[in-house]
This record gives C-alpha cells, structure tokens and sequence, in this order.
C-alpha cells in the first residue's frame, strides 16, 4: 500500500476538556484541565490566549464537552473554524499513559492494570506497598547488594529532595509508585549509572511480565544534582511498557508498508511495537523542531507521532496552573510554522490520552474527555461531536492511509470527504 498521504498527530499529553460521564467512579467528578486553567487566568482579569487551537475547534469542542461555554473565549475574536472538530469519551479501565495511547491506536483497555497498594499487606501499615517475592528477585537479579530506599506512593520530585542526598551515599536506587500501574525506579545518572539505570528497569519489566504482574510501565527516572535542592530529572527517560494486548493501529500501519515515525516517549509506550524509527527529543520546543524537520524530510505514505509530555509531567503532576497555561500558549503560537509546511495530502490531528487538571487534588491524572481536532488544506469544516471511543482516532486514521480497519472505532471521514480521494 503506497500513497503519498502523511499524518501528523500531536498529541498533548493530559489536555483534558472536561469531566468524563464515569469521573465519579475515580474521584474526578468536576475535573477539567482546560477549563479550570481558563478559570484561573480569569481570577486575574487574564484570558488563555489560543486564538490557533480555537481556529481548530479547540473551544468549540471544550464547550462540547463541558455542555457549556469556557469562562472567558480562547481567541479575541471569534475565529472561523476550519476543522473537524469533537471529544471522545475514553472506554479503558484506567486513566494512564498507556489506556489512553492504545485506545487512540484502537486498542482500549479492557483488561485491569495491576496497581501497588496497601492491601497487598493488609495488617502492617509500614509494609512495602510492592510485593516482597518481586523486590526480593528483583535485587537478586539486578546485583543490588545494597537494597533500595522505597519511597512508596510519592511525587517524582519530592523523592529527589527527600532520598536523593542517601541515594548518591549508598547506590540505593530509590524505587516508587502512583496511583497509575507504575513502578519507577529512580537513580542519580553520574553515582549510579545511566546505563545501569536502565538495565535493573529492564530485568524489572521482565520479572513482572513473568510473574503475572500487569503493570503498565517500569519507568527509569535519571537525575543529575549535587544537592537535595540541584537534584533535577534529565531527559533520559525510559519508559519499559506492557505489550499491547493485540495490533495496534501503528502495527497495521508498519505491515502496510507506512513509515511510522515516534517523537518523544511515543515508541516506549507502544514497547516500540509497529515503529519504524524512534527520534529523541525532550521539551516542548525541541518537540515541535523536531516534529517540523520530520515532517519535511519525511517519505509520503508516513504517520508522524509526537507527544508533547510536558503539559503532562511539568505543569499537570506538578499543579502548576500558570505554568500549564503558559505551555499551552507556547504550543499554540507554533502552529501557524506547521500550517505553512503542510502539503494538500496531510492531515493534523491534535488528541490528548486523558486529563491532568493542574487544580485538582492530589497529584495524579483525571478523567476527562479529549479533544479530537482534524484539519487539512481542504478539509471540510464539521462538528464531528461526541465520539464513543478515542479509538474513533485511530480508526479514521486508517481510513484515511488506506489499511485494514481496527476492531475498535469508527471513521470520521465519509465515503465523499477528502480521506477517500487519492
């Protein structure tokens, strides 16, 4: 299958647009990302400005989903949209990295992710929240004579701060866990090793695939500092997934003869399954460069996948309302760069994999409905609506390149719309 079709999909991590109808059942009855960062900037007589995101349906999506208008308007005028533009309702059990992913590559997660809590040691509070055969084998495995510090349930930051200080005195690596099915292991990448960071992580994913343990990710998280205030995480990130319970829309895509390129941390979630080349990038700015220079030097027939981590892991985790606002409006001043680029054969795609409401609660993820935005050079502006599933992504993806459709999903594209016209 050649063709000379590319897709772009930028995929803002957490951008949730509203309560999901199931919020209740994970405590995140009234979450709404975009929403509430509007709200904020209200409170100072400031507006969010993204006048490029609502020319794409951005607000008119929002207001979709919230089933009311935005506090203050994403533009100073009223902009003429020119997308397709809509929500998806997620059908996963979870509310992770992920569920998010595979549902949007028409895989939703069905099945339930194996999470650390307390009950696995229901009578001693001070009990480690990981299971002792898989620690015990783990150390065994990976030569840490040493043992570990467990952090338990802990922000990623606040363990830097915390046992940063004992970690570069003894090698422990500092493990821990969130309310996501996570295990992460942290590690100073100069007293303990980048290359050795990865390989414990490694023969960690190995040892729970082989106990049963369903756990989504074994996050390796490097650090560099020479103080508990310095300590700051680096951009060496690595992130060993699950497989994915079956084909993913990227496996079809692959198969097919399409390239399909991951920037960012997109091939780790995917356990790189149905990737054709992985490129490297960290930041927001460096996202967006290397997602230009991709997509110029990028062969027709490609999917070009990048995920823009930061509005997730710098600004939501960490409840940084302003911060997040700010990000959100950096993002929106680059896409007029990626319009002038954009050939009459390419289709952008802006989605999310859940929300992370920086003005809620706790530290973890919500769940939230996405946004679901499409344009092109000629396509034509519609209100697509409430769609049942983010696999509604993935499947009018592959509609539009032309490859076997997915199990799950259904196509925004009509018989008589662009996706059809080669």
């Amino acid at each position: 299958m050649l063709n000379n079709k590319k897709v772009i999909i930028l995929l803002m991590d957490s951008f949730g647009i509203g309560e999901a109808k199931d919020a209740k059942l994970f405590g995140d009855q009234g979450a709404d990302t975009l929403g509430h960062i509007v709200d904020y900037r209200a409170q100072y007589k400031r507006s969010l400005d993204l006048p490029n995101l609502a020319k794409r349906g951005l607000q008119k999506a929002a207001e979709l989903s919230r089933a009311r208008k935005l506090t203050v308007d994403l533009s100073e005028e009223e902009p003429v949209v020119e997308a397709k533009y809509g929500y998806c309702v997620e059908n996963s059990k979870g509310k992770d990295t992920p569920s998010g992913h595979w549902e949007i590559a028409g895989v939703p997660v069905m099945f339930d992710w194996h999470y650390f809590t307390q009950s696995h040691h229901e009578g001693d509070e001070d009990a480690s929240v990981f299971p002792k055969a898989f620690i015990d084998e783990w150390l065994k495995r990976s030569e840490l004579i040493q043992g570990v510090i467990d952090a338990g349930h802990a922000s990623g930051t606040e363990v830097l701060k915390t046992h940063g200080v004992e970690h570069c005195l003894t090698e422990k690596p500092i493990i821990y866990t969130s309310a996501d099915s996570v295990f992460q292991v942290a590690a100073h990448e100069e007293y303990f090793g980048l290359e050795r960071l990865l390989k414990i992580c490694k023969i960690a994913r190995e040892l729970l695939d082989e106990m049963g343990l369903v756990v989504g990710r074994v996050i390796a998280r490097p650090f560099i500092g020479e103080s508990a205030n310095e300590y700051a995480r680096t951009g060496n990130r690595k992130d060993y997934s699950v497989l994915p319970p079956e084909a993913t829309l990227l496996d079809k895509l692959k198969e097919a003869g399409s390239e399909v390129i991951s920037i960012g941390k997109i091939a780790d979630i995917y356990a790189n399954q149905g990737i054709t080349q992985s490129i490297k990038a960290t930041g927001l700015t460096e996202l967006f460069d290397v997602t230009l220079s991709t997509y110029q030097s990028a062969e027709p027939n490609s999917l070009i996948f990048t995920n823009f981590v930061d509005f997730d892991s710098s600004f939501g985790h960490r409840r940084d309302i302003e911060g997040y606002a700010k990000a959100l409006e950096y993002f929106d001043s680059r896409l007029p760069e990626l319009d002038q680029l954009l050939d009459d054969d390419t289709i952008v795609i802006i989605a999310a994999d859940h929300g992370c409401d920086p003005s809620w609660q706790g530290t973890d993820h919500t769940r939230e409905h996405i946004p679901f935005l499409v344009w092109s050079n000629n396509i034509t502006t519609e209100c697509i609506g409430e769609r049942m599933s983010f696999a509604d992504i993935g499947q009018s993806i592959a509609d539009y390149m032309g490859v076997a459709p997915l199990s799950f999903g259904q196509s925004i594209f009509k018989s008589t719309d662009m996706a059809h016209v080669d």
